[in-house]
């Protein structure tokens, strides 16, 4: 702000108007004071505060002085501001000191120092703490005094003021060619916008523009979001004072030039119509203003404010009457701040002698409508010593402070023997290591035996484990990892598990320490993701798991064909989870999923309240039926653009109903004897268990067999309608089967305590059963263990070389047989039986059609009420399951818990069914006889990759970006393809910050792919593009990411984008084929590419510029760093692209071809380094091109010669 015209006594502040700062001497005082201000204040070198001693009596409506205050006499108050959250008036003087006063009364709150030397500007009150400017430096300081950040202005800023564009971003504005955008969270500048008048005094905002007032008299109105200049007011023709803005008014005070008198205050108020963008008539006030405000109560009335003290209030459109000036008793002194409270009820001047007046026009006045509580410092609490009684025998003389003398030894001199810190002694070495050891020199080698957490020695050993915390292999999700694992009754490995992300995303995450198998686990993070064991199961299905990859169609969201590729995943990964994401995305745009509820919101997969039991039996239900109808379909399912059609599922009959499905009869029978008797074909079947009397206090015994027979012939009395009677009438309605299924999948219902019940009640009478008939055989002797190397007494070598092998202990929670016999006769109907495990059927049952079910899969709910729950399975692999993974044939029973996965004892999956805490909620059961194996074609062929039409309706042939591949020019194996991918957010990051400082990433945002591009590696068209898809999505937006992405809003819309668009399942397709072809990708940072994507590729076909050129235990380098100092290329300036990205890429690798074959590893190595050097000098940071466009550079133009053409 200009003050060239103001008193020229205010620029300079004679010695005793300042006061003397010399430690111990009291401020002089100004002889101008009023005496009677000062009543009541005690000076201190801190500052002065008023007290009033009696209540001041107001005039409701007229604004009269309430109270006034002084901070330091004689220091003027450059800046006063009325919190916005409490209520509080803040004040900053000439010196950078700060006072806060609290409410109406100026209670004093708080005094520190904001700024060295330098005057406070400007004050802005925030939610957690209050922001000072000052000429080159802005602070943030919490309301009681400690720093929260301090940003320093460039050299040669003068800053004036600031304006709050939104929570956490501000705009500075000063006497220079520019105004600053700074980002509060990450306390950095965003933008630097280039101001055409030098000089940003005042500064205010509407919803359509910012307001700039400049020195040289002119009022800038400018776009909220490029800052520029849409209107322009030149207001006064010497300099600008104030101007505030109101609905569609611009009001206006400053300067106007006099010729050779220099600058004189202007007592006409300019007005703006901003509705036409011009003046009206000007406004005629009877003071000289130096500030105004706009105090909108009934009316938008304006607060002109002189230098000297005088108010006066008019109406904008109308004449000032002299009637309302009041005057501010200064006492000689000339303002320099004003400011109006929120509530507009307060007004605040600050003067040039240190001295705040707060002026109201009611008594009982509040700064903000709504205003938060104010924390107060706890008063000083200065102990005293306590009275000593010397009458007192047990008085402790050491109450008595003594001085500390020199020549007498203290007792707590000790001897340094008795000093020596005595570190706690490390636990001893596990005999394992010690067995295996081979000792060269003085140093012993032995492998790993992975039997505790990595970093972690465990100094309480304790004497007695309990069993269900045993499980050392794998260690505890971090849910839970605080408290004693021993409360709770869940063992590890069933727990809900979660991965702990840090700065690296995933990359520093072991996941080997939950799998060591070379079977892929899933990642649980996605939404929807409890069906994760589900979708094991159906992998670990053969004639499932060959259809789904079989299966290739042409709609958009298909759960079959997802399957497929997600199957394809699992069988390429060596123990590496993966994600479902695609088949997901899928799944949530299916309607009939929706309608079923089966889609959860995040919060309901967060706090647990999900009711995974019957979610995942309906689930279980859903699938089956959809991948019944996808697979069935006439069309020719398999055939995608041309593809060849299988064998497997061309017909109208499903490979599903073929496996699953059940020929029902349903009978109905009225009570007037009319019978309706209709056929269905089922999937599954749902457990029905029997009522239980109320009168009876137990439950009684039943056997598995007996409640599925009755559960699968189901007989039951409902109302239903008789056409004979034409009317509702009871009815009994029974079910029978016709044919055995070859997989039988049961839903148990265990969907309340009543049915948990009613399973661990037939457990124990099933274990008592088997130990009676154990007991009642004779012991089976055993061969004797050899005998352990280790010295044995009389008493311990008593029993005489027999040992019994007890298999009822084991079945002590089984009540489900691992074995089942079911037959389907003419006279007896359906017949259900238990089978002693192992034993085959006879010639004679086999050819009654007989058959064995063995237990195959159980998924089970994990109760657990810290974390809400978690579904896990038990999983029988087959044999072609480890001939492929292991390259042996053998079955095993696994735990599968999302991407944990560990062997286990075919008994222990009912122990934890019913001991812990949890209830079988489905299991499906294969036939041992029937064996359904099919081979796996790949239906993917190169008709992916010819021209497809895109789905964006403005999309025309002049604005493709890309050349689709000839059928001359279909990749082969080797061939190098570059790649790059864009992405945009769907659901931001959950955080939280620890009490550390450091933030914890609860659940990482999440992305989906918007634009794929692929360019050729090798020929005559190297560098041009042959995919450059957009992805057309359903899902909605949250960010598009476009400063990184270069995706705009629109892009991904079919109806205003002018991009190629198309669906990710076609997009994907070419990618598998690319993939299946065995090409080489060379991207930048493609690991998170293709996880994004969802793709899964094998290492050696991956070439990575991420670590091509990284060194370790260093930093990686950015793809544009990369380019600037290897390839002479500027890319990457406003926003990304990934033509251009790919591109560089492949240039970048063909730049690390040469360098090794210049030189080999070493000089590879010694380039790496003066890379690292020349990062460091320049922070990372790519010096700005002159032209602005890599693309001129000399080594760019002879890289890709054909690209230019394009």
């Amino acid at each position: 702000m200009n003050f060239d015209g103001l008193d020229p006594g205010m620029g300079e502040y004679p010695p005793n108007l300042h006061g003397t700062m010399d430690a111990g001497l009291e401020p002089s005082m100004d002889p101008h004071l009023n005496p009677n201000l000062l009543q009541g204040v005690e000076l201190d070198p801190e500052g002065l505060a008023v007290t009033v001693p009696e209540q001041v009596h107001l005039m409701e409506g007229m604004f009269s002085e309430l109270h006034s205050a002084v901070s330091e006499v004689g220091i003027p108050v450059t800046a006063t501001h009325f919190d916005l959250q409490e209520e509080m008036l803040w004040m900053g003087n000439h010196r950078g000191h700060v006072t806060s006063f609290f409410g109406p009364t100026m209670g004093r709150h708080s005094s520190f120092q904001a700024h060295a030397t330098d005057d406070v500007r400007h004050i802005q009150s925030l939610e957690t703490g209050v922001l000072f400017l000052s000429k080159c430096n802005l602070k943030c300081h919490t309301r009681g005094g400690l720093v929260m950040f301090d940003f320093p202005m460039d050299e040669g800023a003068d800053m004036h003021s600031l304006l709050m564009t939104d929570n956490n971003t501000l705009l500075m504005g000063g006497l220079q060619n520019y105004a600053v955008e700074v980002d509060l969270n990450t306390v950095q500048e965003t933008q630097k916008f280039n101001v055409e008048v030098p000089g940003v005094a005042i500064m205010r905002q509407t919803s359509r523009f910012f307001f700039c007032g400049h020195t040289s008299g002119k009022i800038t109105l400018r776009d909220l979001r490029s800052f520029k200049t849409e209107h322009e007011f030149d207001a006064f023709s010497g300099s600008l004072s104030d101007f505030d803005v109101h609905g569609n008014l611009l009001a206006a005070c400053g300067f106007s030039s006099r010729g050779m008198n220099g600058l004189a205050c202007d007592r006409f108020l300019m007005v703006y119509d901003l509705r036409m963008m011009r003046a009206v008539t000007p406004l005629q006030v009877h003071v000289d203003p130096l500030f105004l405000r706009f105090i909108p109560t009934y009316t938008s009335r304006l607060a002109i404010i002189s230098q000297t003290g005088q108010c006066q209030f008019c109406e904008p459109t109308g004449l000032a009457n002299v009637a309302d000036i009041f005057h501010v008793n200064t006492v000689g002194q000339l303002l320099m701040s004003f400011d109006v409270s929120s509530s507009k009820q307060a007004l605040a001047f600050g003067d040039s002698g240190g001295c705040v007046h707060l002026w109201s026009d009611a008594p009982e006045v509040s700064f903000n409508d709504y205003s938060r509580e104010t924390d107060f410092a706890l008063p000083c609490l200065v102990d005293t010593l306590p009275q000593l009684d010397w009458n007192h025998d047990l008085l402790p003389l050491s109450l008595i402070p003594m001085p500390l003398t020199s020549t007498e030894q203290l007792l707590s001199d000790w001897p340094t023997a008795l000093a020596t810190p005595s570190p706690r002694r490390a636990p001893p070495a596990d005999p394992e290591i010690l067995r295996t050891m081979k000792t060269v020199g003085f140093i012993g080698y032995a492998a790993n035996p992975r039997t505790r957490p990595r970093n972690q020695v465990p100094y309480k050993i304790k004497d007695v484990e309990l069993d269900y915390d045993n499980y050392n292999q794998v260690p505890e999700s971090p849910i839970g990892r605080d408290e004693e694992p021993h409360l709770y009754m869940v063992p590890k490995k069933y727990r809900k598990v979660t991965i702990k992300y840090s700065k690296l995303g995933l990359e520093d995450f072991d996941f080997k320490h939950y799998n060591r198998t070379l079977f892929a686990g899933l990642e649980p993070h996605i939404p929807n993701a409890y069906c994760n064991c589900m979708i094991q199961v159906l992998y670990f299905l053969e004639p499932i798991r060959c259809l789904v990859q079989n299966h290739l169609c042409q709609k958009e969201f298909c759960l079959a064909c997802e399957l497929g590729f997600l199957f394809h995943m699992l069988d390429l990964s060596r123990g590496d989870p993966c994600q479902a994401s695609n088949f997901l995305r899928a799944f949530r745009t299916i309607p009939e999923a929706s309608a079923l509820g089966l889609i959860l919101a995040d919060s309901d997969e967060q706090t647990g309240k999900a009711r995974l039991g019957r979610l995942i039996q309906s689930w279980n239900r859903f699938i089956l039926t959809q991948l019944h109808q996808e697979t069935q379909e006439q069309e020719g399912p398999q055939a995608y653009r041309g593809a060849s059609s299988s064998s497997l599922g061309s017909s109208g009959e499903s490979a599903i109903g073929k496996l699953f499905g059940c020929e029902v009869e349903n009978s109905s029978l009225c009570r007037c004897g009319k019978e309706t008797v209709r056929s269905s074909l089922t999937l599954l079947f749902t457990m029905h268990y029997p009522e239980q009397n109320s009168q009876e206090k137990t439950i009684k015994e039943y056997d598995f067999a007996e409640i599925l027979k009755k559960s699968i012939c189901l007989e039951q009395s409902t109302q239903a309608w008789c056409e004979n009677c034409e009317k509702y009438q009871p009815t009994v309605q029974t079910r029978n089967i016709r044919c055995l299924p070859d997989v039988l999948v049961i839903n148990c219902e265990v969907n309340s305590a009543k049915e948990a019940e009613f399973w661990k009640v037939q457990a124990e009478y099933a274990f008592n059963k088997a130990m009676q008939k154990e007991a009642n055989e004779p012991a089976k002797p055993k061969e004797p263990p050899p005998p352990m190397p280790t010295e044995c007494g009389e008493d311990a070598c008593n029993m005489e070389g027999f040992t019994f092998d007890t298999k009822a202990e084991d079945l002590r929670h089984v009540w489900i047989p691992l074995t089942l016999k079911m037959s389907i006769s003419k006279s007896q109907g359906l017949e259900i039986s238990s089978w002693p495990e192992g034993e085959e059927l006879s010639a004679a049952e086999e050819e009654e059609g007989a058959a064995l079910y063995d237990l195959v899969v159980t998924v089970s709910h994990v109760l657990d009420a810290r974390t809400g729950g978690n579904l896990v399975a038990h999983i029988k692999v087959g044999e072609t399951y480890h001939q492929r993974k292991e390259g042996v044939t053998h079955q095993q029973w696994y735990l599968f818990n999302d991407f944990l996965i560990e062997p286990i004892d075919k008994f222990s999956k009912h122990t934890c069914v019913l001991e812990s805490a949890g209830h079988p909620v489905k299991c499906i059961e294969l036939p041992a006889h029937v064996l359904l194996f099919a081979s796996v074609k790949n239906p993917i062929d190169a008709s992916v990759l010819l021209t497809e039409a895109s789905l964006a309706r403005k999309q025309r042939k002049s604005h493709a970006t890309f050349i689709p591949l000839m059928v001359s020019e279909m990749p082969q194996a080797g061939d190098l393809v570059g790649l790059d991918a864009e992405f945009v957010t769907l659901n931001q990051e959950e955080a939280e910050l620890r009490s550390d400082g450091t933030k914890s990433t609860i659940k990482p945002s999440q992305m989906s792919v918007a634009r794929i591009t692929c360019v050729r590696g090798q020929g005559p068209n190297e560098g041009v593009p042959f995919i450059d898809d957009y992805i057309s999505t359903q899902e909605q937006v949250v960010d598009y990411l476009t400063q990184y992405s270069g995706i705009k809003p629109g892009d991904l819309d079919a109806k205003i984008s002018s991009k190629h668009l198309t669906t990710l399942k076609s997009t994907y397709l070419k990618l598998r084929f690319l993939i299946d072809t065995g090409v080489r990708f060379v991207g930048h940072g493609l690991q998170k590419d293709f996880r994004v994507i969802n793709l899964l590729v094998l290492k050696d076909q991956v070439i990575d510029t991420v670590y091509l050129f990284h060194l370790p235990r260093k930093r990686m380098i950015s793809l544009r760093f990369l380019a600037w100092y290897f390839l002479d290329l500027s890319i990457q300036g406003e926003t990304h692209d990934s033509i251009e990205d790919a591109r560089t890429a492949l240039q970048l690798y063909r730049k690390f071809l040469e360098l090794s074959r210049g030189g080999g590893t070493d000089e590879v190595r010694k380039v790496l380094k003066g890379l690292y050097e020349k990062g460091r000098q320049m922070d990372w940071k790519v010096p700005e091109s002159e032209t602005g466009d890599g693309q001129g550079s000399p080594k760019s133009a002879a890289v890709f010669p054909s690209v230019m053409g394009l």
